[in-house]
């Protein structure tokens, strides 16, 4: 094994810049240049805009008031379906809850096609129940 070797390196000396108080005295601190009048001319300018603010968004608001009620809808029913889906996903997660649901959804759709589906009467009734709906939801005949 051999040992470490040692480097010296120079150091320069630094000196400290006198101080003209005395020792154990404190400086005050200078006061603000700027006065009272220069804070008074800030809070005008941020009061006027503040007030332009509000008027300018109130206008915004009114002008694009459908879209920005589509869109708020939309972000509301995505977050509603992310919701969902969480619940979902943590029902899944408890035993036989998720074969449960399966067998329900099994169950469900036998009898659907047992009700509408397997005679000609039964889809024209079907056919009739989905056109009324469309209709309502619609507002006008489709």
């Amino acid at each position: 094994m051999q040992e470490p070797e040692t480097v010296e390196t120079k150091t320069s000396e630094t000196k400290v810049p006198e101080m003209n108080n005395p020792t154990g005295t404190i400086t005050k601190i200078q006061p603000s240049t700027q006065s009272q009048e220069q804070w008074l001319k800030y809070g005008e300018q941020l009061s006027s805009f503040l007030k332009q603010f509000s008027n300018n968004a109130g206008t915004f608001f009114n002008q694009y008031k459908q879209p920005l009620v589509l869109f708020g809808i939309g972000v509301a029913a995505l977050i509603a379906v992310r919701v969902v889906l969480a619940i979902l996903d943590a029902l899944n997660d408890v035993p036989l809850v998720a074969p449960t649901f399966e067998l329900i959804g099994i169950g469900y759709s036998a009898w659907f096609i047992y009700r509408y589906l397997l005679k000609a009467s039964t889809r024209n009734e079907l056919t009739s129940e989905i056109t009324t709906l469309k209709s309502q939801v619609v507002g006008k005949d489709a």
